[in-house]
């Protein structure tokens, strides 16, 4: 018999009902309030441990992954389950076999597993753990320390390490592939003669997250800048040969610092975190754009694409300049069990809901939930459902929006009981959040209970302190959205889903809702992960079903586009429309079809770009015809073009000669800076220009005056809190009725999708043209080269002092509280130093809240007297 034949007949005959009754029982446990399926049968009795640990170490020799998950199981079962020593240290040596090092070290610091493994193991297996430990293990060049690591991290490193230029890794979420890349990269820079390098995070919540561990990972070595801002003295420092530099940039930051650099960034490694993002609409094309655009400045970069499990990382390397080697890793590898529970309710009992464990095309019952009311409405289901099965706490729950996460966090508050958990972190979250952000803001109460909501648009210290104490488990339950969906790295326990949703009302496709459910059971941190799906059969809810296990599939949101080639081309030709609003297909085609018409202006044809090779010459014809038409008609040179992916050159166009027009004072069409009286008026005048000529981008026209006015705010260095207290203050002036709840999520949406998103990427364009026109008319005197506009809205300072706190690896929030006590405007960073030393001692007195002193201490280093004892420690 062949090895496959065998382990398939392992799996699905000889052990079948074998590991089904463990799923069952190690499911069975991690659920609160489960009341069970055979309760009195005892698992000890039934089992044949000897042939079960056997087996699992047959399976462990497979690659393939239905037989290294039923290892898996085994082996968790061994070491979870209420067995004997013996059994334990076998479940333990099979969790090794399978280069699954970090679950026995879980093990043994829960202990589940006795300490000192190795002395109680026979001479030969003594010897067989020793060589898989150094079989499993790399060596950091530049530190001389040994890391364990699984199969796939130790493909990824030996990948990177090789002579390959260009890598695509692919794996599971929860696989290691962050903490890999990160050791490496370290690493690969001590060692080589890179000295810039550049991570591109898909969102700000990733790049702080990553920024961070860099940091936490350097604490020890001053060798290496880190740096999310696009600050052009630390790249010149990396250049010049003072320091090394990581930027840890999304891809909008990684145009801005080329720009601040006139194109001329060197970049000597790029890291492509969650790259399959090269697929979304809008983002997509843009960081298709920053990746060709450093590549083609830096022919001989290394490159490296990382992604959770994708059908064709592959792809990811056709874009490679001409010489380069390639090289891709994929993995399907399992560290951790992630278990697909479905929950329907019992008939005629609303307050019991059955569990079935899905395993392949069957289910298995798990036992009934008991809840403590009866769920009217699916909020109250996602609610009472979350609190009742995850007890224990890591419980996240996935909502369709912070509407809904804020109301479902609020109702398993109440199911949790309503006294205050006496906790100095919490309190200090919540007073962050009442001082941050609005004293009756409802995350507040919620986090001196143990529960919290999370969404991207919440500003980044409270979010970030959010994670942690997730992770540590002081906060029991997180309403979450699918901010977790775009690679925040945050583990749990359990998660709680119904009828998951992508965007506005848009079904979660299997590979999201795999990446998703891939958060449960983070390896390392737990066994195993349940993943509860409430109403499975419900159409509405699940138009397809609970989705099966699935990969992402990696294509372009340009090649997507071009595909539809006709629709694609009759765009084109009538982008130039005399009123933009009668354009039909909308930003998606807006987004690629500038990128189009950028690449036909460099090359001439489009038959001579990368893209090239994956369309047909008729395809490529076609649309070269109609982008020829179009060329003849623009004057914006090359080089600004560049600046500004997405941004359709036909606009920028339509734009300058809506300048050339101008029969006004000239300066009419600059801004003013944000501290300047008419500052509104100049940025409502200049939407309304952007509305009219380069795309309808700031809708619907009768907000403008909202956003203008934000967006100066938010320039003026304002914090969110004073911005929302201003548009309390506006409403009860004009007595205009209000809902406190959604006018602070509408404030932190406007904040995030206006100011940071909409207004630098058409603004700086609008700024860039008008400096054109200036030249040209001979006024270059009104040109300000020492102000950045995109710089200053995607960071919301307009001061030296506030950028130079951010500087330090501030957040914004913090910055702006520490701005509010600084008199000077034109401190840099040694300067805000200083202050901080300075007047370090009397923060306590300052009424700053207890975590802006701590990341205030935390990333300078200097210490303060404070009432908060943690914060004394640093």
């Amino acid at each position: 018999m062949k090895d496959t034949e065998l382990f398939d007949w392992l799996t699905r005959e000889a052990l079948q009902e074998d590991i089904a009754r463990l799923a069952q029982h190690t499911v069975a446990t991690e659920i609160t309030n489960l009341e069970k399926t055979n309760a009195d049968d005892n698992p000890q009795e039934a089992l044949n441990w000897q042939e079960l640990l056997l087996a699992g170490s047959l399976l462990a020799r497979s690659d393939q992954r239905e037989h290294q998950e039923a290892a898996l199981r085994i082996a968790t079962a061994a070491v979870t389950l209420d067995t004997a020593q013996d059994v334990r240290d076998a479940g333990a040596v099979l969790l090794e076999k399978l280069s699954n090092h970090r679950s026995v070290e879980l093990a043994q610091k829960r202990s589940r597993v006795a300490p000192d493994l190795e002395g109680r193991l026979g001479v030969s297996m003594r010897l067989e753990a020793n060589r898989r430990r150094f079989e499993d293990s790399i060596l950091l060049e530049s530190s001389g320390e040994w890391i364990s690591v699984n199969n796939f991290q130790q493909e990824l490193w030996k990948g990177a390490s090789s002579g390959a230029t260009w890598l695509s890794a692919s794996a599971p979420t929860a696989s290691g592939k962050t903490f890999l890349v990160l050791k490496w990269l370290l690493d690969h820079l001590r060692i080589s003669e890179t000295r810039v390098a550049v991570y591109l995070a898909p969102t700000r919540a990733l790049v702080s997250e990553i920024e961070l561990s860099l940091k936490e990972l350097c604490r020890s070595g001053t060798d290496i800048e880190i740096s999310s801002l696009p600050l052009t003295e630390v790249y010149i420092s990396a250049v010049t040969g003072n320091k090394k530099a990581v930027f840890v940039f999304t891809q909008e930051r990684l145009h801005l610092l080329a720009n601040l650099l006139d194109g001329n960034l060197k970049v000597d490694l790029l890291v492509v975190d969650e790259a399959h993002k090269i697929g979304d609409n809008q983002r997509g094309v843009i960081l298709q754009d920053a990746i060709e655009r450093v590549s083609r400045e830096n022919p001989t970069m290394k490159v490296v694409f990382v992604s959770p499990s994708t059908q064709n990382p592959g792809e990811l390397l056709e874009d490679a300049p001409e010489g380069a080697t390639k090289s891709s890793v994929d993995s399907d590898m399992l560290t951790v069990l992630q278990n697909v529970i479905l929950a329907e309710q019992a008939p005629r009992k609303p307050k019991d809901w059955n569990l079935d464990l899905v395993r392949g095309d069957s289910v298995i019952r798990l036992g009934t939930l008991k809840l403590a009311s009866k769920p009217m409405g699916f909020k109250k289901r996602l609610a009472f459902i979350a609190a009742a099965a995850g007890g224990r706490g890591g419980t996240l729950v996935y909502c369709n929006g912070a509407a809904e996460a804020e109301d479902v966090a609020l109702l398993i508050s109440q199911l949790e009981g309503s006294t205050k958990i006496d906790d100095q972190e919490l309190l200090d979250l919540a007073d962050l959040a009442r001082k941050g952000v609005h004293r009756n803001y409802q995350l507040a109460p919620l986090v001196e209970r143990g529960v919290a909501f999370h969404y991207g648009n919440m500003p980044s210290l409270l979010r970030t302190e959010i994670e942690r104490l997730f992770r540590i488990g002081k906060i029991r339950f997180l309403a979450c959205t699918s901010t977790l969906i775009e690679g925040v790295n945050l583990s749990c326990r359990t998660i709680v889903v119904r009828g998951p949703r992508k965007g506005k009302g848009n079904p979660m496709e299997p590979h999201d809702f795999w990446n998703l459910a891939g958060r449960a059971g983070r390896w390392g941190n737990e066994f195993q992960g349940n993943i509860i799906c409430i109403d499975p059969h419900d159409e509405k809810a699940w138009p397809i079903g609970v989705p099966k296990r699935s990969r992402y599939p990696i294509k372009r949101e340009t090649d997507a586009v071009l595909a539809l080639t006709d629709d694609l081309a009759a765009y084109l030709e009538t982008r130039n429309v005399k009123t933009l609003r009668e354009l039909q297909q909308g930003e998606e085609f807006e987004q690629v079809g500038a990128y189009l018409l950028n690449t036909y202006i460099r090359l001439g044809s489009l038959s001579k770009a990368g893209f090239a090779k994956r369309h047909t010459v008729e395809t490529l014809q076609k649309l070269d015809k109609s982008l020829e038409k179009i060329s003849g008609l623009i004057s914006i040179p090359d080089e600004v073009l560049v600046r500004h992916p997405g941004v359709s050159a036909i606009g920028l166009q339509r734009l300058l000669e809506v300048f050339r027009r101008y029969e006004g004072n000239v300066e009419n069409l600059l801004l003013a800076p944000s501290e300047s009286v008419d500052s509104y008026d100049r940025y409502v005048t200049v939407m309304r220009r952007i509305n009219e000529n380069l795309y309808p981008v700031f809708l619907p026209d009768g907000l403008i005056p909202l956003h203008a006015l934000i967006v100066v705010e938010w320039l003026r260095g304002f914090s969110l809190s004073t911005i929302i207290r201003r548009r309390i203050e506006y409403h009860q002036r004009n007595q205009k009725s209000f809902k406190l709840p959604v006018l602070i999520r509408d404030t932190m949406s406007i904040v995030e999708e206006t100011a940071r998103f909409k207004a630098p990427k058409y603004i700086s364009a609008y700024v860039d043209v008008l400096k054109l026109f200036l030249a040209e008319i001979g006024r270059d005197d009104l040109i300000d080269e020492d102000f950045d506009i995109g710089v200053a809205l995607e960071f919301g300072v307009s001061s030296i002092t506030l950028l130079s706190l951010m500087e330090l690896g501030l957040s914004r929030m913090s910055a702006v509280a520490l701005y509010e006590k600084i008199a000077r405007d034109d401190l840099d960073r040694d300067g805000c130093l200083s202050w901080i030393n300075e007047h370090g001692p009397n923060f306590a007195g300052m009424d700053l809240p207890n975590l802006i002193v701590r990341e205030t201490l935390q990333v300078t280093g200097i210490r303060a007297l404070t009432n908060d004892p943690q914060v004394s420690e640093w």
